[in-house]
């Protein structure tokens, strides 16, 4: 599910979705329990029409909430009470539900669910993107833009969070909250072959994860993270020539990469092997002309680093 509003923080109280149940929008006057208390319903094995009527049916302001919910089975159910402030209204497809309210034009709802359908096949995360895209260009909230949001989770719970729930991306403030989403949708793409790569690695896959690691980092050039673990893994595998360019910038950048680079061995991260560092340190053969890579031989290095850290 996505969203979006002119409403500081919107992905903390309408979105909410488990792997293997179902999701649930909770907006207008938010009630954020039918959240968590829809999923339950779900996960006890309701269909979302059941869950969502009992749920209304125990509210005595539902007139002013707007919920959607989906369930495992694809089931849709939506409620847009009568006193939503307009434009308020709801529009279904198959498996999908598009809801908004103070809207500037009623459109909203329809274009959003046939932006959804038309990129079937491309992928949830693109398909909810070029939904809330659609309502942006049917004029979307009168008040204008602060946040939005996106979650995807799997069909089947498999008791890995990072499985289970691939997106949970949140824009809590910003000019421009749905390009600022689809930035972050593609960095966490990017974040993903990374980790991909990381698997690879660890399976003795060399050459599947220089690759996945190379992709990663040429999708997002300027991300010195991407960059460093590319290159730390070229250089760990003697492809020295190629991985100096690229931690080079990095190095630029920040000396904080070249201190973590002189730490990896001791982790098991990097080959224990002082000069090699120092020559992508720029710490050696420093008199060589400027653009010239050093000619010394390169030792074989291990196989591609197993599981670099992502967050310190």
């Amino acid at each position: 599910m996505a969203v979006q509003s002119h409403f500081f923080s919107v992905g903390s109280v309408v979105s909410w979705a488990e792997a293997g149940v179902g999701a649930v929008a909770t907006q207008s006057v938010v009630e954020p329990a039918y959240g968590p208390r829809g999923l339950e319903l779900m996960r006890e094995g309701k269909s979302a029409p059941a869950a969502l009527d009992q749920l209304l049916g125990d509210d005595p302001a539902e007139s002013v909430r707007q919920v959607a919910m989906v369930d495992r089975a694809g089931r849709v159910a939506v409620h847009t009470g009568n006193r939503c402030i307009a434009q308020a209204g709801h529009a279904v497809g198959e498996q999908v539900s598009a809801q908004a309210n103070i809207m500037e034009r009623d459109t909203v709802p329809a274009a959003m669910v046939r932006a959804f359908t038309e990129l079937s096949g491309d992928g949830l995360a693109e398909r909810l993107l070029a939904a809330l895209e659609a309502a942006e260009r049917e004029g979307g909230d009168l008040r204008g833009r602060q946040s939005a949001a996106m979650v995807v989770v799997t069909g089947r719970a498999t008791g890995s969070p990072a499985e289970d729930r691939p997106v949970d991306l949140r824009v809590e403030d910003h000019p421009d909250p749905v390009r600022e989403l689809r930035r972050l949708v593609g960095m966490r793409r990017a974040y993903g072959r990374a980790d991909a790569g990381d698997q690879l690695a660890m399976a003795g896959d060399v050459e599947g994860a220089l690759a996945e690691y190379e992709a990663a980092h040429r999708s997002q050039p300027d991300n010195l993270e991407l960059a460093f673990w590319h290159g730390v893994a070229l250089a760990a595998n003697g492809r020295e020539n190629e991985a100096a360019p690229i931690l080079r910038r990095a190095f630029q950048a920040h000396a904080g990469w070249i201190e973590l680079l002189k730490r990896l061995p001791d982790a098991g991260l990097f080959p224990d092997d002082s000069e090699l560092i120092a020559r992508l340190a720029g710490t050696r053969a420093v008199s060589e002309p400027a653009g010239v890579e050093p000619s010394a031989p390169v030792p074989p290095g291990p196989p591609a680093s197993p599981g670099p850290p992502r967050a310190g």
